[in-house]
């Protein structure tokens, strides 16, 4: 498994299919997805951070993404997932683990300890998977669409 820098020139159909893909799994449908939006936000956080946006590589072919960066949240600097993505037939396979021991070297190296997502509170398969691999429900958000998780490094 390979992690490749996303370039949004070369790159750019790959990461739309995939962040809408996202937002099916994540809420039922694309509609909350702007593409011309995430472009533009994508383009503004690879300046910052690169290495915290890649895409999956295995045999030849993308499969999965993800979405990294460093914000502030109650006063502390950590790590936060904005992206955990792998094509439907690798799901369930171990692959997850290698991007989530990505995330967690990239969130070292950039010297944050704790680190934290949102996820639909429908997508129990995802849910399972962070409690799985130690993190912890922080609770409800945004009304309720999302619940925010937590781990520690």
């Amino acid at each position: 498994m390979k992690f490749k820098e996303i370039e949004i020139k070369k790159h750019r159909d790959k990461v739309v299919e995939f962040r809408k893909d996202s937002f099916k799994v994540s809420f039922g449908d694309t509609s909350g997805f702007g593409e011309e939006e995430y472009l533009h936000w994508l383009d503004e956080k690879i300046k910052d951070l690169s290495k915290g946006f890649v895409l999956v590589e295995e045999d030849g072919k993308y499969i999965g993404q993800l979405e990294l960066t460093i914000r502030e949240f109650e006063g502390k600097e950590i790590g936060y997932i904005n992206l955990y993505y792998l094509v439907p037939e690798m799901r369930g396979k171990g692959k997850g683990k290698e991007l989530h021991n990505y995330a967690k070297q990239f969130f070292d190296n950039n010297k944050v300890s704790e680190y934290h997502l949102r996820v639909a509170p429908s997508n129990s398969a995802a849910i399972k998977f962070y409690h799985k691999n130690g993190m912890e429900e922080v609770g409800p958000e945004v009304d309720g669409k999302v619940i925010r998780m937590k781990g520690y490094l």
